[in-house]
């Protein structure tokens, strides 16, 4: 990994508190912070809806029209041309 990232105007107790939790876990502040992004990410990461995942594979991008959806989901299809 050749990218960095640098933390201006850091508030020094957040600094000295970064600093004994890396000391206290044997690693560096780096990849402290690391670790701290990660399972913030993985915490708030919601899991998408089945119906998301189905627009996102199967959607308009990938030429397929979905049917509209109504308030209980998706409107079932009609081929008789009537609305």
């Amino acid at each position: 990994m050749g990218t960095s990232i640098t933390v201006r105007d850091i508030d020094p107790g957040d600094k000295s508190w970064l600093r004994r939790e890396a000391r206290q876990s044997g690693v560096s502040m780096e990849e402290l912070v690391r670790r701290l992004i990660h399972e913030k990410r993985t915490k708030t990461e919601r899991r998408p809806k089945p119906s998301e995942a189905f627009a996102r594979h199967f959607g308009e991008d990938h030429g397929i029209e979905l049917p509209p959806s109504v308030r209980c989901g998706y409107k079932p299809l009609s081929f008789t041309g009537e609305e």
